[in-house]
C-alpha cells in the first residue's frame, strides 16, 4: 500500500470520526433557530418558567394513531418537538411519553391494544377524521389526545387536531395542576401577616356596638394558625399592640391603618383616647391592608360599626395571599345593577348570558360574583368586570368602586350607552324596539379620570356584510353598526395587541379622552383600537335597521376610538368630598336594637373620629379598561374555543389587568387570521393591468434583448475570424 493510499484512508477515518462526534453532540446538545415572525415553534417565557418551577414530578402521556394523513401528521411531529423543549427546561420533574394506539387492521399489536384501553381509562376516545387514499375519500377513527398527570390530579386535552394555540393549552393546564402546593413550597421567604390592635379600643368598643372586639386578637391568631397549617407553614404571624402616639401616627401615615380618636364619653368612665386596628399582609414588594372594622354611615341612624366575620376574614386572607404569590387568582364580576348575567337563570334578564366568556375565563381564573348592593367588593381582587349596567349606582356604591380602584382592584368596563327596550309581545309583527339612553352614575367616575363614553353609535363602511335572500333582491347588505376593525386601526405598539390583525364589533359607542385631565393626573391612555376613516356617528334617535341607514357626507367621516386602557396612579373621585352614606335598608335595625348596634342616648359617641377607611389615591399604578360596548363579551362575537381575534383581545385584556402579560403574548402568537391589507380600486386595477400586460411585455422585451445581444456577439466573432483569414 502506497503512502498516497494510506493518506486517503486516514482522512476518511478522521472524517468518519468527526461525523460520529457531531451526531453524538447533536443528541446531547439541544438547540434550534426559530425564524418564524412570532416564534411559533419556540416556548414562550411563561412556559419555560412554569415547567422550571415544578416541585413534584409531572407526566404527559400522548396517545396518537400512527401514519395519520396530512394535516394531522404534522400535529404529532409538533408535539414531539414542543414536549422535548418542555423537558429541556423542566428537568427531572417533567416527563412525557408517546403511546402507539394503532388498530390491529392497520398494523397494531397487542401493546397498542393495551394502550387504547389505557387511553379510554383516562377518558380519551377516538375521533373521526377524513383521509384521501388512492384517490378515494375515506373516514377513519384516530386517537389524538393527551393527559397531564401531576400527583393525584389530571388534566385532559382529548382532541388535538391542530397546532394552533397548543402551547397555550398545555401551559395553562400545567399551571392549573401546579397549584398553590407547588407555589407555596417554592417560597423562599414566608408571607408576613401582622395584626395591629390598640388596647385602648377595648374601652370604647362596647359603645360602638363591638362587644366582641376585646377577643379579636385571640380570634385572629387562631384563624391565621389554622390557615398556616393548610399553607404548609408559609405564614409568619405576629401581633402588635401600639400605644405610643408617635407609633400610631407612623402606622396611619405609612399603611393607612384604620384610626379611631374619641373624646370623653358623657356618662361613662371612658376617657379621651385613640387607637388603630387592622391587618397588614406582606410578601416581597406586595403589601395589602385588610380592615377589621366595617364603617357604615346611615341616614337617621348615624354611624354603625361591624367587625369582620371570622369566615369572611379567613377567605379574605387566603384570597389575598393567593393573589400575592400569583396562584388561583379570582376575578370579580358585578352581577347586580342590571349587568349581563354569566349563566342563564330562570326569571333573569331576557338578554343573552355570557356563557362563552365565563367558560374562557374559568380556564385560568376563578370567577367571584360581586353583589355591590349587599356585600360590597371583596378585598384582594385583582380586577373587577362590569358589563353593561343598566341601573343607577348610589353614591355609596360608586364610593365602593372608587375605593376598590384605589386599593389595587383594576376595572374592566364594557359600557352600553343605549339599552334596547321591546314594546309589544315578543314575536308579534307589531312588536317594536327602541334604544333608550343609559346613565348609571359610573359616568362621573370615568370623566373624573379623563374619559367618557359618547352618546352615539359608530357606523362604518368597513363593516360586516350580510347576504340578502333572493326573494328580497339578493346580493349583500352592509351592517354598518357592525364595524370590522382592520389591522391598521389596532394599536400594534402594545405587545399584547400586535398579533391581533382584525376584529368585528357591534353597536359600539366612541370613547372620548380629555387630554388635559389625563395630563394633570399623569395617567397614560392607550388607544386600543378605532373605527376606520370611513365611519360616522348616529346620535339621538337610534334606529339600527340596515335597510334605513345611508352613509352621510364626507365631512362626517373620520376614525373614532372605541376602546382605551388607562394606566397610572389614580386619584379618588371623593377626595375633598364628604364620604357618602349607605342607604338604610327597610329591615335595618334601629340603634340599640341589636348586638352590633351602638347603644342609644350617648351624645359623646357621635364625636368619635375615624380615619383610614378612605384612601385618597392609589398607592401603586392601576388600570382601567373601557370598551364602548358589551357585545364584545356576548356569544355571537366571542367563540367558546377562544380561537378568534375577538376572544384573544378580551382574554388578553383580562390577563393585562391581572399582570399576566406573558400569558397574553403566548395566547396571541399563533393567531391564524391574518387578513390582507385592503387596497383601493385604482391600486387593484393597476396591479391587475401590470400582471396581465406589463409583466409579459417585460419578459418579451428581455427575451428580445438577449436575442439581440447574442446576434451581435455572433456577428462580432464572425468579423474577428474573417479579419484573421484576410491577414
Amino acid at each position: 500500500m502506497t503512502a498516497k493510499h494510506t493518506s486517503r484512508y486516514a482522512k476518511f477515518a478522521i472524517y468518519l470520526v468527526v461525523v460520529v462526534l457531531i451526531n453524538i453532540a447533536g443528541l446531547s446538545l439541544f438547540f434550534r433557530i426559530d425564524l418564524t415572525g412570532n416564534k411559533v415553534y419556540s416556548l414562550s417565557k411563561v412556559s419555560r418558567e412554569v415547567v422550571h418551577t415544578l416541585s413534584e414530578p409531572l407526566t404527559i402521556n400522548v396517545f396518537f394513531t400512527k401514519n395519520l394523513p396530512a394535516p394531522y401528521n404534522t400535529v404529532e411531529r409538533y408535539l414531539k418537538d414542543v414536549l422535548g423543549e418542555y423537558a429541556l427546561y423542566g428537568g427531572k420533574n417533567f416527563n412525557y411519553r408517546f403511546y402507539d394506539v394503532t388498530p390491529e387492521d392497520e398494523g397494531g399489536n397487542e401493546q397498542s391494544i393495551e394502550n387504547r384501553k389505557m387511553a379510554q381509562d383516562y377518558g380519551l376516545y377516538p375521533v373521526q377524521i377524513q383521509a384521501i387514499e388512492k384517490d378515494e375519500v375515506k373516514f377513519k377513527k384516530a386517537y389524538m389526545g393527551l393527559v397531564i398527570l401531576h400527583g393525584d390530579m389530571m388534566e385532559r386535552l382529548p382532541t388535538i387536531t391542530s397546532t394552533d394555540g397548543l402551547e397555550y393549552k398545555i401551559t395553562t393546564s400545567i399551571m392549573k395542576l401546579n397549584n398553590k402546593i407547588s407555589a407555596l413550597l417554592k417560597l423562599d421567604n414566608p408571607v408576613s401577616v401582622k395584626f395591629y390592635y390598640s388596647p385602648s379600643l377595648n374601652d370604647v368598643a362596647p359603645y360602638m356596638g363591638l362587644n366582641e372586639m376585646p377577643q379579636l386578637t385571640r380570634a385572629v391568631k387562631g384563624i391565621v394558625e389554622n390557615l398556616n397549617k393548610k399553607m404548609y407553614g408559609k405564614l409568619m404571624y405576629s401581633s402588635t399592640a401600639p400605644r405610643d402616639k408617635g407609633e400610631l401616627e407612623k402606622l396611619v401615615k405609612s399603611h393607612n391603618l384604620m384610626h379611631f380618636k374619641w373624646p370623653d364619653l358623657d356618662g361613662t368612665d371612658v376617657k379621651a383616647g385613640e387607637g388603630v386596628i387592622g391587618m397588614i399582609i406582606q410578601h416581597g414588594d406586595s403589601t395589602t391592608v385588610l380592615p377589621m372594622v366595617q364603617v357604615y354611615r346611615l341616614p337617621l341612624f348615624g354611624t354603625r360599626y361591624n367587625l369582620v366575620k371570622p369566615d369572611e376574614l379567613e377567605e379574605t386572607i387566603t384570597q389575598t395571599i393567593e393573589t400575592m404569590i400569583g396562584i388561583n387568582e379570582s376575578i370579580g364580576y358585578l352581577e347586580d345593577h342590571g349587568t349581563l348575567q354569566t349563566y342563564a337563570m330562570p326569571g333573569a334578564s331576557a338578554r343573552e348570558p355570557l356563557t362563552n366568556f365565563t367558560e374562557l375565563l374559568s380556564q385560568n381564573y376563578s370567577l367571584k360574583k360581586v353583589n355591590l348592593s349587599e356585600s360590597g367588593i371583596p378585598k384582594g381582587l385583582k380586577s373587577l368586570v362590569i358589563a353593561s349596567p343598566t341601573q343607577n349606582f348610589t353614591d355609596y356604591e360608586l364610593f365602593q368602586i372608587d375605593q376598590a380602584l384605589m386599593q389595587g382592584t383594576n376595572l374592566a368596563l364594557f359600557m352600553d350607552k343605549f339599552q334596547e327596550v321591546q314594546y309589544g309581545q315578543p314575536g308579534s309583527p307589531y312588536a317594536q324596539s327602541q334604544h333608550v339612553p343609559v346613565n348609571t352614575g359610573l359616568e362621573k367616575l370615568l370623566e373624573h379620570h379623563g374619559v367618557r363614553v359618547a352618546s352615539s353609535i359608530v357606523l362604518d363602511e368597513k363593516s360586516y356584510k350580510q347576504r340578502v335572500p333572493v326573494e328580497y333582491g339578493g346580493g349583500e347588505q352592509n351592517i354598518y353598526f357592525a364595524p370590522i376593525i382592520e389591522n391598521k386601526y389596532i394599536n400594534a405598539e402594545l405587545d399584547y395587541m400586535k398579533n391581533i390583525n382584525s376584529m368585528i364589533t357591534l353597536a359600539m359607542s366612541p370613547i372620548e379622552a380629555d387630554e388635559k385631565i389625563l395630563a394633570e393626573n399623569k395617567i397614560f391612555a392607550h388607544k386600543l383600537f378605532s373605527s376606520s376613516e370611513r365611519s360616522w356617528e348616529m346620535r339621538d334617535n337610534i334606529v339600527l335597521n340596515p335597510m334605513s341607514i345611508r352613509p352621510p357626507s364626507e365631512d362626517e367621516m373620520q376614525s373614532r376610538p372605541l376602546a382605551y386602557l388607562l394606566e397610572g396612579s389614580f386619584k379618588s373621585y371623593f377626595a375633598g368630598k364628604p364620604i357618602p352614606e349607605k342607604e338604610a335598608a327597610p329591615e335595618e335595625p334601629k340603634p340599640g336594637g341589636g348586638a352590633d348596634s351602638a347603644p342609644a342616648g350617648n351624645a359623646g359617641l357621635s364625636k368619635i373620629e375615624q380615619t383610614g377607611a378612605f384612601v385618597p389615591a392609589s398607592a401603586k399604578p392601576g388600570k382601567i379598561l373601557l370598551v364602548g360596548s358589551s357585545h364584545m363579551l356576548t356569544n355571537n362575537l366571542l367563540d367558546g374555543e377562544g380561537q378568534s381575534p375577538n376572544a384573544t383581545f378580551v382574554m388578553n385584556m383580562i390577563d393585562v389587568l391581572n399582570d399576566r402579560v406573558d400569558i397574553s403574548l403566548m395566547r396571541s402568537k399563533t393567531l391564524t387570521i391574518n387578513p390582507l391589507q385592503d387596497i383601493q380600486v385604482r391600486t387593484k386595477m393597476f396591479i391587475k393591468t401590470f400582471n396581465i400586460a406589463v409583466v409579459p411585455a417585460l419578459v418579451v422585451g428581455f427575451g428580445l434583448l438577449v436575442w439581440a445581444r447574442r446576434r451581435y456577439r455572433k456577428k462580432r466573432i464572425e468579423l474577428m475570424f474573417s479579419r484573421r483569414e484576410t491577414a
